[in-house]
């Protein structure tokens, strides 16, 4: 019966909804969840019955590939070094433009068209997000010091104001962050939406970090899903050269979380239906988890 079926899921998630209600879980948000229409209800509608039943969640988005395009369109072309978007000022103020104007704006309205109460926020805002730049060092010889990249208004978080955040959830609103922030001069710094998310997560001692990726979620050398690897297994994976490409500031976002007390970690593929309801409320859960320890 269909109606059986329902009551054994609500039962399921029963203990997972105590277990988390009032704490805060991070989502950051991007790949095809942010594109596909359905998934895009989808999210919306998982963040909302997560608020409903006690529970804060707190996201933060990407948009790369909506800021090269507009890129594009204006005749500028995006430039890469290191796998950092090189952010001049002119970029900068498509980066800004993009994030905290378009994309921003459209998940708030996204969350709070299906019954939720979302507010946007840039790393701006009450000081949210401050930041330093970032310097890329380029190997430059055995017999030479290293070359440092210019890469121009790209930053890393250097802390993280939690006031806002809180007072937000403590009045029932779910905040949406652009991974804009503003260096102690006053400029905006474009700024990798994992490593933000990262650095929420671990100030607001959150429960869970959940980043939503377009792959299951981190593979063997083999292509294999990996379900579960400890804080020192990720070191060593990013050590020895195991994780490449966008894997990389994901599993740093989770490390620097976790040294902050985070619970746990998950990296999920976002291309699965409500796959944030499942890695919260079912005893399987979908991904892989990334815990404290050895």
């Amino acid at each position: 019966m269909e109606g059986l079926s329902k009551a054994k899921i609500l039962v399921e998630a029963l203990p997972y909804i105590r277990q988390f209600a009032g704490k805060t879980v991070v989502i950051k948000y991007g790949g095809h969840a942010m594109v596909d229409p359905d998934l895009k209800r989808n999210f919306a509608l998982d963040v909302i019955l997560m608020k409903y039943v006690g529970i804060h969640p707190v996201v933060v988005h990407g948009g790369g590939p909506q800021i090269s395009r507009i890129m594009e369109r204006m005749g500028i072309r995006p430039t890469f070094v290191e796998g950092q978007r090189v952010t001049d000022d002119e970029t900068m103020s498509v980066v800004e433009m993009v994030l905290v104007g378009t994309v921003n704006k459209e998940i708030v309205g996204l969350v709070n068209q299906h019954g939720g109460r979302a507010v946007g926020l840039s790393g701006r805002d009450g000081d949210l997000i401050q930041a330093e730049r970032m310097q890329i060092y380029k190997y430059a010889g055995d017999e030479r010091p290293p070359e440092i990249l210019d890469i121009g208004r790209v930053g890393r978080v250097h802390r993280v104001n939690p006031r806002v955040l809180q007072a937000l959830e403590g009045a029932g609103f779910i905040p949406v962050i652009a991974p804009v922030g503003v260096g102690p001069d006053g400029q905006a710094y474009n700024i990798n939406a994992d490593l933000v998310a990262g650095a929420v997560a671990g100030e607001l001692s959150a429960a869970k970090l959940i980043l939503l990726t377009d792959v299951e979620g981190v593979l063997d050398p083999e292509g294999r899903l990996v379900p579960t690897m400890t804080a020192a297994e990720v070191r060593r994976a990013l050590g020895d050269g195991t994780a490449t490409g966008g894997m990389i500031p994901k599993l740093k976002a989770c490390l620097k979380a976790l040294d902050r007390g985070l619970e746990k970690a998950h990296i999920v593929d976002g291309r699965t239906e409500h796959a944030i309801l499942l890695e919260l409320f079912t005893d399987r859960g979908v991904g892989t988890e990334i815990v404290p320890g050895g």
